[in-house]
């Protein structure tokens, strides 16, 4: 026992960046239980041709299900296959990221092994021999510490909440047949990919975020200069009330019930810091705040803070970064 079992999710046969986190989560707290970390990759033809390269993150194993069926995710044909790979490993828990993908998978495999689920987990410790999750409730503004008794426990991460962090390993890749074959109630037709072709919140190495602070959706062409400004590795977010609001969309919300982020730069123009906020952002290397109420609570965890207009800040800000940029 103390092996940990981590879904590699993949897209279009490649390994999707947020594999990285769950494989290296898993290797970390594996090693703390005496065990070790396995990767498991479904897909179809020409799947998990980077596989070995999990091996990197901790994976001593990495399993490769390749099928036809398992080309596009069909949830009532992924779960039966990752139920059974997890009853043939013996494992203490299986990991899934906090994806639309993972959220979705994972209590349908719960479910299956008629074993314990905890979702959205932003801290797992090990106490003792066994495996200690905590994870928000009440909307943020507190957290549950959870211990298992159903094994194997299926749990999902919070993306950005842990972190990736490098541990070589053999990363020995098996190939495999499914071992659980079936057709879907559903089948994919067609993939439309979303407007636009700007980089995702949670992938950026810098995000600039506008609140209610920005008074409106007319005003946010000030955060798209900044954002501009910054370099293609930026990009934009937004807090729930924007959101709610109607002037942004849910894609760029960050925050409890939006994406947690952990960039490099992470920019909060006109956002008081709600505790549902900043449950999304804290985790961010360095923080900017700018906000005209000196006593908001973004300044508490902010490490640069501008006490002033948005409206004044952010066209003196954004020409200063462009001149260094354009000078650097």
């Amino acid at each position: 026992m103390g092996d940990i079992l981590a879904f590699a999710d993949q897209q279009d046969g490649e390994i999707r960046g947020v594999a990285l986190e769950i494989v290296s989560v898993a290797a970390s707290r594996a090693a703390k239980l005496g065990g070790s970390a396995h990767a498991l990759i479904l897909g179809g033809d020409g799947t998990g041709k980077d596989a070995s390269g999990l091996g990197a993150y901790g994976a001593e194993m990495v399993w490769v299900a390749r099928d036809e069926s398992l080309t596009h995710y069909i949830p009532e044909v992924y779960a039966p296959v990752v139920a059974e790979v997890a009853r043939s490993g013996n494992y203490d828990a299986i990991l899934f990221p906090a994806t639309a993908r993972g959220k979705d998978l994972a209590p349908r495999v719960a479910a299956l092994l008629d074993t314990s689920l905890a979702s959205d987990i932003t801290r797992l410790d090990v106490e003792d021999g066994t495996l200690v999750a905590v994870r928000p409730v009440y909307g943020g503004k507190a957290f549950a510490r959870i211990k298992f008794q159903g094994f194997p426990t299926v749990m999902s991460l919070r993306l950005n909440a842990f972190g990736v962090a490098e541990s070589p390993a053999s990363g020995k890749v098996q190939i495999m047949t499914p071992p659980v074959k079936g057709a879907g109630r559903s089948r994919v037709i067609e993939f439309q990919a979303s407007r636009g072709g700007t980089m995702d919140v949670s992938e950026a190495s810098i995000v600039v975020s506008g609140g209610r602070g920005m008074r409106g959706a007319e005003h946010w062409t000030l955060l798209e200069a900044l954002r501009d400004a910054l370099g293609s590795d930026a990009a934009l977010g937004a807090s729930r009330a924007v959101v709610d609001a109607g002037w942004r969309p849910h894609g760029e919300q960050v925050g409890q019930t939006g994406k947690t982020v952990a960039p490099k730069l992470y920019f909060a123009i006109g956002i008081s810091g709600a505790i549902q906020h900043l449950a999304g952002m804290r985790t961010a290397q360095t923080i900017v705040a700018v906000n005209k109420d000196a006593d908001a609570p973004i300044f508490g965890v902010a490490d640069y803070g501008i006490i002033g207009d948005a409206f004044e800040v952010l066209p003196r800000l954004t020409e200063e970064i462009s001149d260094y940029c354009s000078n650097g």
